[in-house]
């Protein structure tokens, strides 16, 4: 089950709605984003939220999206007009603050990461651990979320002492960066669904995320600029 089944930020008067399906990472931007959307050419977005690999099932199914924003290039090159909005990176998360780094992990009970089978940044936390000598330590404490902000959830609820989640879900929380160098680059890549009845609309969307003002937003909100 998506973490947030449908989820839509509406504004005055839109001429066209586009139905953006959406990795889970993206769901604390989506509010701006779409007001900043709205206002440059009057389409809603109505975003679904979900572990990319889901996401991507889900559109291979049939499901009615016009444009997918995957947090795994590999998920949308199939798709038309595929273009990279925008690099992620992990961090750490605690309710309580004092996890700073991965070697305070070894004196925990859980740890938290998205299912690395359907989660780029669940493969990210996964690769961070390995790289670390950590893994293999650690594994037996390991609670799967469905997605990388469900793992985020059992931090915050206390199931886990800790999360290895989305830089851009905690850059405005204290959480702690990881070291780039830990994971394979997260290059988040959108593409229109071939399915789509608002292909030029969704087009226009994807040239509109790779504008310098919408860069600057993606960057203020813990993502890396695509065109680094």
């Amino acid at each position: 089950m998506l973490l947030s089944s449908f989820f839509s930020v509406a504004f005055a008067q839109p001429s066209h709605t586009l139905l953006i399906a959406a990795a889970s990472d993206l769901i604390d931007i989506q509010a701006p984003l779409a007001r900043a959307y709205t206002d440059h050419n009057g389409v809603r977005l109505l975003f679904t939220f979900g572990p990319s690999g889901q996401l991507a099932r889900q559109i291979a199914n049939g499901a009615p999206y016009d444009v997918f924003l995957s947090a795994d290039e590999d998920r949308v090159k199939d798709l038309d007009s595929v273009a990279i909005y925008a690099e992620g990176r992990i961090a750490l998360w605690s309710k309580s603050g004092t996890i700073r780094k991965l070697d305070d992990l070894a004196a925990l009970r859980h740890i938290a990461i998205a299912n690395p089978a359907h989660a780029p940044y669940g493969i990210a936390a996964k690769q961070a651990l390995e790289k670390s000598g950590l893994w293999n330590k650690l594994q037996a404490k390991i609670v799967y979320g469905e997605s990388v902000r469900n793992a985020l959830e059992y931090a915050e609820s206390g199931n886990a002492e800790v999360a290895i989640t989305a830089w851009s879900l905690v850059v405005h929380r204290g959480g702690i960066l990881l070291p780039a160098v830990l994971h394979s680059p997260i290059r988040q890549a959108g593409g229109v669904v071939k399915t789509s009845k608002n292909k030029d609309a969704a087009r226009a969307f994807l040239r509109f995320l790779l504008l310098p003002e919408t860069q600057r937003l993606l960057e203020n909100n813990g993502f890396s600029s695509s065109h680094r």
